[in-house]
């Protein structure tokens, strides 16, 4: 088989991939089933139901018994059933074949934002970071040989022989010498490049169960995913809370188990104080995700939270968004609560969500304003 033909036949079987992925999509938006294999820049997709290729051995010549005896067959000693002739009943269906398929995120971001109608996002603030140009303007005087600038070097050797009088114009054999050659480089300069952060912040006191924290952990994988279509650099900062907050790791995030009461506004303060100290939003794109039962410690501590929000924290956020998971111990009084007191608020987006089924539409509320 030629090259240009696997060429072919892979590229159809993307075709097909992608087709399954955009009629499935809507399952995997609900589902943890992404999570099994995940790197840098590709997630490992279990596709199912996708024909696999198998050989089957054709009829024979004559009575179609192809390679079995004609003479009638002995029973086995002991009566026991042939090897292929078990005594079981054979099932009607098919086996169901489940293929692992690797998928860019880049990719699945193109499949979401068309799933759920996102539009592109419109950065605010340029952070200068070191970036390499996109030209081999520059030059060198060490590099591979591959690199080696011809005309360069050759100018070079020219005009030393010129300089010290070797150069013999009726025999005009110039040879460069190591002193002489040149190498393109690239240039590393100061280009602003639109950055974001992403913070993460979860209750994780005894009402938040863990089915409760796997809806988190599937929002926060899509939410990522299509925000680092939208932005050269995407960091992200995880802040758990009961009540107290602190700031963790991402393995530590989706894992920790807490059995302490509520005090939402610990972690407002420490999403603040993560704001003032490393996050300008002159220089960052800042989005807050906070994801809650609706059960705090007092009224008053939820006015506190509210006031954190309105005088602090959204004047620094592209957007804040709250998502409140509905638990069978939280009494999901906070989103009422935020709603009340910051109505018409332009950068709050609050969403309540009953299930894994409302996880498509909190996302599409979440990034369907393109901030």
């Amino acid at each position: 088989m030629s090259l240009s033909r696997i060429g072919q036949d892979r590229a159809r079987f993307k075709d097909i991939v992608r087709g399954r992925l955009r009629s499935d999509l809507r399952r995997y938006l609900t589902s943890s089933e992404l999570f099994g294999r995940r790197g840098d820049h590709a997630v490992s997709i279990p596709i199912p139901q996708i024909e696999l290729p198998r050989l089957r051995h054709g009829d024979g010549p004559g009575d179609g018994r192809c390679g079995e005896g004609g003479g009638e067959g002995e029973p086995a000693e002991g009566g026991e059933p042939r090897p292929g002739q078990g005594g079981g009943e054979a099932g009607e269906g098919a086996g169901e074949h489940i293929l692992e398929v690797d998928v860019e995120l880049e990719e699945l971001a193109e499949l979401l934002g068309r799933e759920l109608g996102l539009p592109r996002i419109e950065p605010r603030g340029d952070r200068a970071l070191r970036a390499a140009a996109g030209r081999w303007s520059g030059l060198a005087e060490h590099g591979p040989r591959s690199l080696r600038h011809f005309k360069r070097t050759w100018r070079n050797a020219f005009e030393r022989a010129v300089a010290s009088g070797t150069y013999d114009p009726d025999a005009p054999l110039v040879l460069p010498e190591p002193r002489d050659e040149r190498f393109r480089r690239k240039k590393v300069v100061d280009e602003p490049q639109a950055a974001a952060v992403v913070f993460h912040v979860m209750d994780v006191s005894g009402s938040m169960g863990r089915e409760q924290k796997e809806i988190v952990r599937v929002k926060a994988f899509w939410i990522d995913t299509w925000l680092r279509s939208q932005y050269e650099q995407l960091e992200v900062v995880y802040i758990v809370h009961d009540a107290v907050a602190k700031v963790v790791d991402q393995h530590s995030f989706f894992h920790l188990r807490e059995s302490g009461g509520t005090k939402i506004s610990s972690a407002y303060e420490v999403l603040l104080e993560e704001l003032r100290s490393r996050w300008r939003p002159e220089d960052w794109n800042i989005y807050p995700f906070h994801y809650s039962d609706g059960d705090n410690w007092s009224a008053r501590d939820t006015e506190r939270c509210i006031a954190l929000l309105r005088d602090e924290i959204l004047p620094r956020c592209n957007q804040f968004c709250y998502g409140q998971v509905k638990s069978a111990y939280g009494s999901g009084q906070f989103k009422k609560d935020l709603d009340l007191a910051l109505p018409g608020e332009d950068k709050l987006v609050s969403v309540a969500l009953d299930g894994r089924e409302d996880v498509p539409d909190a996302i599409r509320a979440f990034l369907g304003r393109g901030r």
